[in-house]
């Protein structure tokens, strides 16, 4: 006390001005502090949510590229794999009983030298695989494609695989029996040797009361088939049909 009333009026206000001061600077310090930890506690808020949101992400990842994959793989969009969708993999496994019943016919038809193998390679990067046809040489031990066959072979590996499919339907299905079966054209494409061996796999599906039907005009045909519709085309008279037996 004996200090203060040693100061002069001057000193004291400048004193009281210097307090003022520094308690201002105390509450904007204080403002600031509180300011700052309300950023901090609600940054803490979030962090805990981006962390949850983060953890959710990387399950919700996980989860999506094993859905990813087996979506590419069902749809033939691997890559690096085989392009070949879910519905052509389970049809293949049937494919692959219809050309075993087919060759038994097609290697019968060509004396032992063709049978149709399930090509493992599709035609180009971009096309689906698995339902390809090659053929393998037995005379050659080669392997080429399908398409490489002449008319006349041609036709025989068409006859082989619709009898294999016959077949195959009628083991498969059960109750279902395929009794007619019609046959159009293609035996004008076939050398003597080669029609014959035709008609005979042919005349072996008429065991059992089936009925195949021949629609051609190769008028060798005619020394093979017992009971036949012909269809004689008149000039100005139109069409005539005679049945002989």
């Amino acid at each position: 006390m004996k200090l203060l009333q040693n100061q002069s009026t001057d000193e004291l206000a400048t004193l009281v001005e210097e307090r003022d001061k520094w308690l201002r600077m105390k509450t904007e310090k204080e403002e600031a502090r509180n300011h700052i930890y309300a950023r901090y506690q609600k940054n803490c808020t979030l962090s805990e949510r981006v962390y949850k949101e983060w953890c959710a992400f990387q399950l919700f990842e996980k989860e999506y590229l094993a859905t990813k994959v087996l979506c590419e793989t069902a749809n033939g969009d691997l890559t690096g794999k085989d392009k070949i969708k879910l519905e052509t993999y389970i049809q293949m496994s049937y494919f692959e009983k219809v050309l075993a019943k087919a060759n038994v016919r097609l290697l019968g038809m060509t004396a032992g030298q063709y049978e149709m193998v399930r090509s493992t390679q599709a035609s180009n990067q971009k096309s689906q695989s698995g339902l390809e046809i090659n053929v393998y040489d037995h005379y050659t031990s080669s392997e080429r494609s399908v398409k490489s066959l002449s008319g006349g072979e041609t036709f025989m590996a068409s006859l082989a695989l619709a009898l294999g499919l016959a077949d195959e339907i009628q083991e498969t299905v059960g109750g279902i029996r395929i009794d007619t079966l019609f046959v159009d054209e293609g035996f004008g494409s076939l050398d003597d040797d080669t029609l014959k061996k035709a008609m005979e796999e042919l005349n072996k599906l008429t065991e059992g009361n089936r009925l195949v039907g021949i629609i051609s005009h190769v008028s060798d045909l005619k020394n093979w088939i017992d009971k036949q519709i012909v269809v004689t085309k008149e000039v100005h008279q139109g069409s005539f049909v005679e049945i002989v037996v």
